[in-house]
């Protein structure tokens, strides 16, 4: 049975960091795509980052100077370091995975993943 589960959210003051994990359990992580995504109250589920089962990472572009996403198949764990923090990052994140090598140019779309966490929130105060 395949799990995600998200750490690492909490609140802090704008500027600061968090880095959050999400432990996977059921499957090897060295095989699946692994994303994160993230949702605020009244919007639609956006995606982050995104690594491939080889670690090869992928990012939003707007995001791309202030979030990297990570993977350690040895510990079966995705991580995402978030640096500089503004209130407009108040989310639930979410961790997700779909069986194949490569996350692929639809790595964004919520709808081509087939497991998902929780979610862990984050919340951003200025």
């Amino acid at each position: 049975q395949v799990q995600l589960v998200e750490f690492g959210g909490g609140s802090v003051q704008a500027g600061g960091s968090l880095r959050l994990s999400c432990g996977a359990s059921g499957y090897p992580s060295s095989r699946y795509c692994m994303s994160w995504f993230r949702q605020a109250p009244g919007q639609e589920r956006e995606g982050v980052a995104a690594v491939d089962s080889d670690g090869t990472a992928r990012r939003i572009d707007s995001m791309r100077a202030r979030f990297t996403s990570s993977k350690d198949n040895s510990k079966n764990t995705l991580y995402l370091q978030m640096i500089r923090l503004k209130p407009e990052d108040t989310a639930m994140y979410y961790c997700a995975a779909v069986l194949r090598q490569s996350c692929g140019s639809d790595w964004d779309r919520a709808d081509e993943y087939t497991y998902w966490g929780q979610g862990t929130q984050v919340t951003v105060s200025s």
